[in-house]
């Protein structure tokens, strides 16, 4: 087994397939290709890649179909391809789980720093030290999960990261840029919508109604702070 990444790219267009093949194989990253939602989720139970490159449009299985597929089996990270490049379209892409969103055309330097960003930042967590308790939610920083009322909540490992850092300063804002470098890398450092976007969809799994707030308290032009008790020093609120 190589030590590079492995990263499977989905596309039933022939020559996207292989322009991201040999833009990724030069950058270092092994690369295995899918003409297809279904060889795409064949190849991926086979291979187990770091990540996965999946264009949305595509006959039978979508990139979104295959990827909420995907991630019932295991939380593999997952950037998402598509030509339509607005705004709108990019924020629906990642609300929907995505960790990252390419518009074609794209420049093969941009997709491979966008991978590597990705790998960068899903590689691994520096294990906490407890547990960290938001109502009725728990944060487990050792074992990596989150649980609200008793049922394991399901977090991509985008919004994990997220969600960890903010753990584990909980009690204390974190600057937006901090958030922005840790969790995506110093390229995202000024992307502050990006970071409200994935803000927003943990606000939602923890349990917070459209237009609230929730445990994750905003200050405005600062950052975030996770409004939480950590576990060693129980208090009743």
């Amino acid at each position: 087994m190589g030590a590079q990444p492995l990263v499977l790219v989905a596309d039933d267009e022939p020559r996207i397939t292989k322009l991201v093949s040999i833009a990724l194989t030069a950058e270092g990253f092994r690369v295995v290709t899918a003409n297809g939602g279904e060889e795409a989720l064949a190849k991926a139970e086979e291979v187990r890649p770091d990540l996965v490159l999946l264009d949305i449009v595509m006959p039978g299985l979508d990139g979104i179909e295959v990827m909420r597929r995907l991630r019932e089996r295991r939380p593999v990270p997952v950037i998402l391809i598509s030509a339509r490049a607005s705004t709108a379209d990019k924020a629906k892409g990642l609300d929907l789980g995505a960790d990252d969103y390419v518009a074609k055309p794209f420049h093969p330097d941009e997709l491979a720093a966008r991978v590597r960003a990705v790998i960068r930042r899903t590689s691994g967590l520096t294990p906490g030290a407890g547990i960290v308790r938001v109502g009725d939610v728990e944060i487990d920083l050792e074992r990596r999960t989150v649980a609200k009322a008793g049922e394991l909540v399901a977090l991509s490992r985008t919004e994990w990261l997220l969600l960890a850092h903010l753990a584990a300063h909980a009690g204390k804002v974190v600057l937006h840029t901090e958030l922005l470098t840790k969790v995506w890398g110093p390229e995202y450092r000024d992307d502050l919508q990006y970071l409200r976007v994935w803000v927003s969809r943990i606000r939602r799994k923890l349990g917070a109604k459209p237009g609230e707030f929730g445990p994750i308290r905003t200050f405005q032009g600062i950052g975030y702070l996770l409004d939480a008790e950590p576990a060693a020093s129980p208090r009743d609120e």
